[in-house]
């Protein structure tokens, strides 16, 4: 059986700060040459020293050094024992899933990225899995109306596109006291502003296409957890599947999040700049986000985050037709799906991001905006955002 180094060991936990780790852990200057960069190891295989006996890696489907480092250091930023790199984020969340047998039954929250619940309700649905959608706002509900097949509590907080909070804690002790894991979303997050694994989430998943990586450049995704088993279970699926990246793409992931906390930071004050011009504005109806003290997530957020993101939603005063005005009206904001990156992006979650949930309880309102607030210069995001919105007016 093949064997790939541990991910962790025991100077790699959380003892220097977030910015540190991001730039330290796993990313040792190599040793042969002195370079202070992970190299890109671009092979498909490794020689060994004699017939079963290797350096820790064979053949790169599993294991790369390269993926090693990256494994290291983002298990590090989520305070976890244990992390593995994938192709996407859905490839994450599909090994996670693969846990489960026909019969078991996944709860999800009401509102969740639409390509999380195309894989439970489509793909995962034809496996035999069950799911139902809960709002997870109210944990008590959930403990009340629990399916004793269920055997996974799939959260997002803050969740895509909505941004409704959910207390990580609360919905832990639920599944917890039912004996079931939580699996946590924490791409909109990132690690930077909540390590769900301390609030007893059992599994958090990642997309890295977004805020880890950060630059549009490549996609990926990455699960973290503190359970053994969970880890052993996941590495089986990725090798048996092949469910991973070749080292370049591994590369430019990990170099984005060298400098995730200074990019998070200007996320941070743009984004509550975008929110004092939108809060309040004829052309919007009503602003989705955490930061906004009349938000009915607020202090939840303000008890597991430690700021309230990059991403902002808004539903068009004038509808759908006003909706789909403003984000045709954005000149600086692109009209494309994905976030998290240095650019602004703009949306209709309704026909692009979430369409698979039409007619399900995850449907999104067609009225709905959502942004992704980049690292521009601030005068210039809202003058753009202006314009735009005069055009739904």
């Amino acid at each position: 059986m093949s064997t790939t180094p541990d991910n962790t060991s025991p100077e790699e936990k959380p003892s220097f700060g977030f910015s540190t780790r991001a730039i330290h852990v796993g990313q040792d200057p190599e040793p042969i040459t002195g370079a202070v960069t992970v190299p890109v190891f671009q092979t498909s295989t490794f020689a060994q020293d004699a017939v079963g006996k290797h350096s820790g890696y064979e053949y790169a489907r599993t294991g790369n050094p390269t993926r090693t480092a990256l494994e290291r250091a983002f298990a590090s930023l989520e305070e976890a024992s244990f992390g593995v790199d994938f192709s996407s984020g859905l490839a994450a969340e599909d090994a996670i899933l693969r846990m489960l047998d026909p019969g078991d039954h996944v709860v999800i929250g009401n509102d969740a990225y639409g390509g999380t619940f195309r894989l439970i309700s489509k793909v995962f649905g034809k496996a035999g899995i069950t799911w139902s959608a809960h709002d997870l706002t109210d944990p008590a509900a959930l403990a009340v109306s629990w399916l004793d097949k269920t055997k996974i509590v799939w959260l997002e907080t803050p969740t895509n596109p909505l941004l409704n909070v959910f207390d990580i804690a609360a919905v832990a002790k639920v599944a917890h006291d039912n004996g079931a894991l939580l699996v946590a979303d924490n791409t909109f997050a990132t690690p930077y502003l909540q390590q769900p694994l301390n609030h007893g989430a059992d599994i958090v998943v990642h997309s890295t296409t977004k805020y880890l990586g950060g630059h549009s450049d490549t996609v990926g995704g990455f699960v973290a957890t503190n359970e053994a088993q969970i880890d052993t279970h996941l590495r089986f699926i990725q090798n048996s599947v092949g469910a991973v990246r070749g080292p370049w793409d591994v590369y430019l992931t990990l170099r984005g999040a060298k400098t995730l906390a200074v990019r998070m930071d200007r996320h941070l004050a743009n984004a509550a700049a975008v929110v004092d011009l939108l809060d309040g504005h004829e052309a919007v109806a009503q602003v989705m986000y955490p930061g906004l003290a009349s938000h009915v997530g607020h202090e939840i957020a303000k008890k597991q985050m430690s700021g309230f993101g990059g991403m902002v939603s808004f539903r068009a005063a004038g509808g759908r037709d006003a909706a789909i005005r403003i984000i045709e009206s954005a000149e600086l904001f692109i009209l494309a799906e994905s976030l998290g990156a240095v650019e602004s992006l703009i949306e209709h979650p309704g026909v692009m991001t979430h369409a698979s949930a039409e007619g399900s309880p995850l449907e999104v309102p067609d009225d709905l905006v959502r942004l992704s607030v980049g690292i521009e210069d601030e005068a210039d995001i809202l003058a753009d955002l202006a314009q735009a919105l005069q055009a739904g007016c």
